[in-house]
This record gives C-alpha cells, structure tokens and sequence, in this order.
C-alpha cells in the first residue's frame, strides 16, 4: 500500500497498519525514512508560526529556520531513537514480546501519519495566531498521536488488536 493510503488507513486502526509494516520484515531503512519524512513535516510545519513570530517581532527569519532544521532534523531523530528504546524496556519489564523495532516503527509511524494535523496546526498558528483554536488544533494532534503510538505499540509488543468491534 502507499504512504498516502497507509495514513488514511492509520486513522481507521493504526493497529493493523503498523502491524502489516512489521510483518514484512525489520528494515531499518524503512524506520529510518519514516522518520526523517516525519521530521521534516514537523519541520515544514513550522514555517507560517515561525514566519508569523520574524514578522511580530522582528527576528531574523533565517535564524528561527536554522535554529528549528538543527532541532528537527539532527537531534529530534536521536531524541526518538531513545526515546523507542526506553519505552520497549519498558514493555518489556510489563510482559511485552515484540522487538525493538517494532517499538520505533510504531513511534516513528505515529509522527508521520499525524503529521497533516500538525501541518494544520501550523497553518493555523501562522494564520490565526495563538488562542483556542491553535490549542484546541493542538489538543487534537496531540490526542491523535498518542493513540496511533499506543494502539500500535500495543499491536506490535502484546498482540492485541485495535479493532473498535
């Protein structure tokens, strides 16, 4: 299936899609590019706030994009390794059997399927500006998220499945 199509089909059960990306075998590869696509969707998310914040006061513009490429691109990616790895330890400890990779494909898929709420949410935090709707759009992203993560961290590491029925 394409990208595209996985990312709709993780808003139905992001269980099942992350299960079916598993069962194809660890690619590293393959987790290392869903990653860094996610990454630089959060990156590009960015651009209208930090574009709107250069305009209000008066920063320079290239900076704030420099600043935010080194955090999105170079630290973020270790910052979500480890952060995969102390959360399998953790499933681990609590009678989880799935692998490690399976750990960071459910995060690293996580990001990047939820990543058209995010580019919302910079859209609206450039247009708009900071108030209910830039936190009730963050609320959402942060929501949608956390379930894709844990529906697919529970697939992969105990087996259960997602399935609403």
């Amino acid at each position: 299936m394409s990208v595209t199509r996985d990312i709709v089909a993780t808003y139905k059960g992001p269980g099942r899609v992350v299960a079916r990306m598993v069962a194809r075998g660890p690619r590293e590869d393959r987790a290392l590019v869903i990653l860094m696509i996610g990454c630089v969707l959060v990156f590009v998310a960015q651009w209208p706030r930090l574009a709107r914040q250069a305009y209000m006061t008066g920063e320079e513009l290239d900076m704030l994009l420099g600043g935010t490429l080194l955090a999105w691109l170079f630290i973020m990616p270790l910052l979500l390794y480890v952060m995969a790895f102390i959360v399998h330890v953790g499933a681990r400890a609590f009678g989880g059997k799935g692998t490690g990779y399976g750990a960071r494909l459910s995060l690293f898929w996580a990001l990047l399927a939820s990543s058209p709420v995010l580019l919302f949410h910079g859209l609206v935090a450039g247009f708009i500006g900071g108030g209910p709707v830039l936190d009730g759009v963050g609320l959402l992203w942060l929501m949608l998220f956390a379930w894709f993560w844990i529906a697919a961290l529970v697939r992969v590491e105990w087996g259960m499945t997602d399935d609403p029925a």
